[in-house]
């Protein structure tokens, strides 16, 4: 088994950029420039790799390769993007590395595309980019070309090498499970041996809502692969143990005024095979609560007066206040119940929320982080 956390070092130190891997400072799919250079990226890696993992390493400096990390990324519907822009698209996982030099909550992402040997294209246009369109990598770069003759394999050998040097051994398995053990202590950490191989060591913090038990600010890692997911305090997480499995129900807490209920988000499992092989699969569980019309264009109505007092500098009142702490929360769901142009006005409300407290802001990015799952599924 491949230790990521070598793997990215090894591929850094190897030399810059080339046609089996890129580096990234940050990625950012949320707009269609950036879904369109990361597409451009999957496809020239793809093409120009047809026998061997091609590679992109995000939270990275460009200039000295220095590890700065990116926010964890939670988007597990990435593949959902390739497959619906790339025709002939590769396997891509997307992976959570933790550095130890790295705060709590910085990784680095680790993007790994399997080999197909077939061309890649673009589906359709995407940005500046036209369907139809076939990119490989020249150094560095990802360019368009034409496709005339044969793909020379010239990197199998070498990224053979890489993934050699970047092997798992029992002491880096043993020093993962202390470090993580010893790191986590304020939250209850705990491990567990899976197939004789695997170990996954977990810690969150115990949270009762009324008869049900959630944690919140899990840390979960697969310490044979470096792997890891994160919750933040902000979640809340129901995790169920099997000899052949671990499972994570993400759940959100919605609803309108003082009348609130947690609905199941996500199911994640990862689950081991007698091989030394595992996967890891997700499954969208959400189904939004639904509404009386009348009473949402009541709120819909509201939360514009409030934004508009917002991007004007004016004063809210007591229960415009307490109004705003729910205001990405009631867009969403005025959104979820077929108010189509409710995520214009949750959108334009980012900066103005960023600036009036960072506790809005974080439920701003956490009713576009329920969005985005939706949407990829």
């Amino acid at each position: 088994m491949i230790n990521k956390r070598l793997l990215i070092k090894h591929l850094l130190a190897h030399n810059d950029e080339n046609s089996f891997y890129d580096k990234k400072r940050k990625i950012d799919i949320s707009h269609k420039e950036g879904k369109a250079k990361f597409l451009k990226h999957v496809c020239a890696l793809s093409n120009s790799n047809p026998k061997n993992n091609s590679f992109i390493v995000i939270g990275v400096e460009d200039e000295d390769n220095n590890i700065v990390g990116v926010d964890f990324f939670d988007d597990s519907k990435i593949q959902n993007l390739i497959n619906a822009y790339l025709t002939n698209p590769p396997i891509v996982q997307y992976e959570n590395i933790p550095f130890p030099h790295l705060p709590d909550d910085k990784v680095v992402g680790l993007v790994t595309i399997r080999p197909i040997e077939k061309i890649t294209s673009l589906r359709k246009n995407i940005w500046k980019y036209y369907g139809g369109s076939v990119f490989f990598r020249d150094g560095s770069m990802s360019m368009p070309k034409v496709f005339d003759v044969e793909i020379k394999d010239i990197n199998s050998k070498i990224v053979e090498a890489i993934e050699k040097n970047a092997q798992n051994n029992i002491q880096h398995t043993l020093d993962g499970v202390f470090d993580f053990m010893n790191k986590r202590k304020d939250y209850n950490p705990q491990y567990k041996v899976f197939k004789e191989y695997f170990v996954v060591c977990w810690a969150g913090q115990k949270k009762e809502v009324k008869d049900e038990t959630f944690l919140s600010r899990v840390d979960i890692e697969l310490i044979n692969e470096q792997v890891r997911l994160f919750f933040s305090n902000l979640d809340e997480v129901s995790i169920t143990i099997h000899e052949n499995y671990f499972k994570i129900i993400e759940y959100v807490k919605l609803g309108l005024q003082n009348n609130h209920k947690y609905y199941p988000l996500e199911e994640t499992i990862i689950s081991f095979e007698e091989n030394a092989n595992y996967n890891i699969d997700t499954k969208l569980l959400f189904e939004p609560p639904q509404y009386d019309k009348k009473t949402l264009y009541h709120i819909y109505n509201s939360n514009n007066s409030i934004l508009e007092k917002l991007k004007k500098g004016l004063t809210l009142t007591k229960m415009e206040a307490l109004d705003l702490k729910n205001l990405s929360a009631t867009y969403l769901i005025c959104y979820l119940n077929l108010f189509h142009e409710a995520i214009d006005k949750l959108n334009e409300a980012r900066p103005y929320l960023k600036n009036y407290s960072k506790d809005l802001y974080n439920t701003y990015k956490d009713s576009i982080r329920i969005l985005r799952k939706v949407k990829y599924s």
